[in-house]
């Protein structure tokens, strides 16, 4: 039986070679991303991101890549227009914070690609295309669509998701709900399928709404990112104490 392993690190403060020196804080809970730049680097990120930033940055906001690569982005769950700060005048940092609780990671890209779930970006360095991908069939990650996002390049890439992340090395086959999926390498081939065990009624079900039962079949070699939380059961937890108005007729 294959031994998947996976690791949490509570805190990241690095510098690639090459690359951008950055520093994760309060993982996994709250992640916040910082990005050291010198004169003249940049970072490009997604527009409700930024916290804060240094005065000598300087913001532009607009599109990356052409029409198409935007709708692309679009169709992926991400938004048609990108920040890039860059630094003006003398170094400076910018914080970029998810807009859901949960993690960060950074993944150095070196001319492969990387694929991710929709909404699940969080900032690029240059060097770096972000384009929808369409999938058919085999994109149907609960319920999010047929589209999942595409890195390639090389250079720094954050991802982002609810809940903590874990890094898996994958070496022959392994199974993840769809649901749970963040991003994973593109040596890894992979399959969506239904649990096997459920009714015929529940296997169509989860095709048309990507509801529990769906599952991720990879094979090969390569990492995949699952997150330990997922919001549509947290939003059904819940939803038996929301307030709710009586009516008193």
């Amino acid at each position: 039986m294959q031994q998947a392993t996976a690791s949490i690190v509570p805190n990241a403060a690095l510098a690639p070679a090459g690359g951008l020196r950055f520093d994760i804080q309060h993982r996994p809970d709250f992640a916040i991303l910082g990005v050291k730049l010198a004169p003249g680097q940049k970072v490009l990120a997604e527009p409700s991101a930024m916290a804060t930033m240094d005065t000598t940055i300087e913001l532009k906001a607009g599109t990356r890549g052409g029409l198409g690569k935007s709708f692309g982005r679009l169709l992926g769950g991400e938004s048609f227009i990108v920040n890039t700060f860059t630094a003006q005048s003398g170094p400076g940092e910018v914080t970029l914070a998810p807009g859901t609780p949960g993690d960060v990671v950074h993944y150095r890209l070196s001319g492969n690609s990387l694929m991710l779930q929709r909404g699940s970006f969080l900032a690029h360095s240059e060097g770096i295309d972000i384009t929808g991908k369409w999938q058919g069939a085999r994109g149907f990650f609960s319920g999010e669509g047929l589209v999942l996002l595409k890195a390639e390049g090389s250079g720094d890439l954050w991802f982002n998701s609810y809940g903590a992340i874990l890094e898996i090395d994958v070496t022959q086959g392994f199974v993840v709900d769809t649901g749970y999926i963040v991003a994973f390498e593109d040596t890894l081939q992979y399959k969506v399928t239904v649990m096997p065990g459920l009714r015929p009624g529940s296997k169509v079900k989860s095709f048309l709404f990507g509801g529990e039962g769906l599952v991720c079949r990879f094979s090969g070699r390569g990492k995949v990112w699952v997150q330990t939380r997922t919001a549509a059961p947290f939003l059904r937890w819940i939803h038996p104490y929301r307030p709710v108005q009586k009516n008193n007729s």
